[in-house]
């Protein structure tokens, strides 16, 4: 009898999931929904919203095709995983139905809460005991509900990330991990424990809170009702949770102390592993536990996210023509111009505020245009050359913290698709870039495997992962990317 795992990957833009043959590690069936980008409601400027429901809604479609695809027997299920976009706020109440839409990870209404939060409570307090300034994440989103919708604010009976949603679907129980504590800005790393002076800061109590479970551990079981939703079997455990960005790291085996991982979706991301709490003074990039964190044995994850890099991508496809091109005619155009577009740059920063610009909303800007010169090409490339700059910038700052960025994996998928963003992304940052056939829900199913003990170790769960290819930086391009860089740099001099 077969041995399978279930991973889902809840994101921003679809939700994926994936069984896993956890004797090969090879994927037996997978899906991803909807074929179109799910909607993100933005009632007002900076806003961004989506319906918890609407997550779970696709959980069950993608659920009843792989089941279906992989002609799954009685028996056969063993463990789901749960990857899921991070610093996202759900609230339910006692009967853990849905208060209010959840304000997802883009949302930017709880900036000036946050800063103020880190100027009040302290950088000597933030910096060393939260790792991060509070900014704009989950603890300060839910202060902002305090301040703004009291009405909705007491009839909360406990606040989740978006897996921690799931998870509660699925199981009934109502639970959340220590790493996403962590990235929500409720972590004390000094203490090991929820930040009593934040939380009394901010006026919350920490009864809403959700009981803490290892990300590798058993976390519930499948009920009654979810088993008649789904088709999966009553009593399938739930053993493996994590935001998106440690698990993307973690389906690409970056565990270790130096080992990179990025994304380029809907937002561009490099999470790199520390044995150390290290943080950036500004709070740039933010630190938050990894997947393997353990007292005995610490591991850190340290993040670099910028939200505007696919979404700009796919608003530039959007305005060019939309379905009647495609992502492939796209990169054909752009590869038609030099490396730096003649002098047009492209600052992505429009999809919210940028970590890296200090939670400011920049905005995104098109600097250097000649009407006489430039056409539908330059804009294409300085897009992408756009995009690749602005993780220059946070590898910099990266670089300062004492990280070791030589090397990075990712998943072969996004805008890594792209040979031209390939190439701008190995030369301006002059980095070794691994590609593998995984995704984070490929991850998610790995990690259930290990929660459930199936899998010793990493080791044995990603002995079927398999690197595609390797691309590396040439001294030519090196010399044209970082002429590439400073060009943007001074763009975004304009603009800051």
């Amino acid at each position: 009898m077969r041995r399978l795992l279930i991973g889902y990957d809840i994101g921003s833009s679809s939700v994926k999931a994936t069984l896993l043959d956890a004797d090969t590690g090879k994927v037996v069936a997978s899906e991803g929904l909807p074929k179109v980008e799910m909607p993100i409601m933005a009632p007002h400027k900076d806003w961004a919203e989506q319906d918890p429901d609407m997550w779970w809604k696709y959980i069950i479609e993608t659920t009843h095709e792989i089941l279906k695809t992989g002609n799954v027997q009685k028996g056969e299920l063993k463990a789901i995983g749960i990857s899921y976009q991070m610093h996202g706020l759900v609230c339910v109440d006692k009967n853990k139905n849905v208060i209010r839409p959840s304000i997802i990870w883009c949302d930017s209404r709880a900036v000036e809460l946050g800063n103020k939060a880190f100027e009040e409570l302290g950088a000597d307090y933030c910096l060393p005991r939260l790792l991060n300034s509070p900014g704009n994440f989950t603890a300060s989103k839910l202060k902002w509900v305090k301040e703004n919708e009291p009405e909705k604010y007491a009839l909360i009976h406990k606040i989740m990330l978006p897996g921690d949603f799931i998870a509660m679907k699925l199981t009934g129980e109502i639970k959340t991990s220590e790493t996403g504590l962590s990235e929500g800005i409720f972590w004390d790393f000094q203490e090991n424990r929820l930040s009593k002076k934040l939380l009394e800061y901010y006026g919350i109590e920490e009864s809403l809170i959700a009981d803490v479970v290892p990300s590798f551990s058993e976390q519930g079981r499948v009920t009654e009702e979810a088993s008649a939703i789904l088709g999966i079997e009553p009593g399938v455990p739930v053993t493996y949770r994590a935001g998106d960005q440690p698990n993307n790291a973690f389906s690409l085996n970056v565990l270790e102390e130096g080992e990179l991982a990025t994304t380029a979706g809907t937002s561009g991301t490099v999470y790199g592993v520390s044995t150390k709490p290290v943080y950036d003074p500004q709070s740039r990039v933010n630190t938050f536990v990894h997947v393997n964190h353990r007292k005995d044995n610490p591991r850190f994850g340290v993040l670099l996210c910028v939200n505007g890099t696919g979404i700009l991508n796919s608003w530039t496809k959007r305005l060019l023509g939309g379905e009647s091109i495609s992502y492939p005619q796209m990169n054909e155009w752009a590869a038609e111009v030099e490396i730096g577009a003649d002098g047009l740059s492209f600052i992505p920063f429009g999809n919210g505020v940028e970590r890296i610009m200090e939670n400011k909303p920049i905005g995104a800007h098109m600097i250097g245009l000649n009407l006489l010169q430039h056409d539908r090409r330059h804009v294409l490339r300085a897009v992408q050359e756009g995009i690749v700059s602005s993780l220059k910038y946070g590898f910099d700052i990266m670089k300062a913290m004492g990280l070791n960025l030589n090397t990075v994996k990712a998943g072969k998928a996004n805008m890594f698709l792209s040979p031209l963003f390939r190439d701008a992304f190995v030369n301006m940052n002059q980095v070794s870039l691994e590609l593998y056939d995984t995704d984070g829900s490929q991850g998610a199913a790995r990690g259930a495997g290990i929660g459930s003990g199936i899998y010793a170790n990493a080791k044995e769960a990603f002995a079927g992962l398999e690197r595609s290819s390797v691309f590396e930086p040439e001294k030519e391009k090196v010399r044209a990317y970082t002429e590439v860089y400073g060009q943007w740099k001074e763009a975004l001099s304009r603009v800051v």
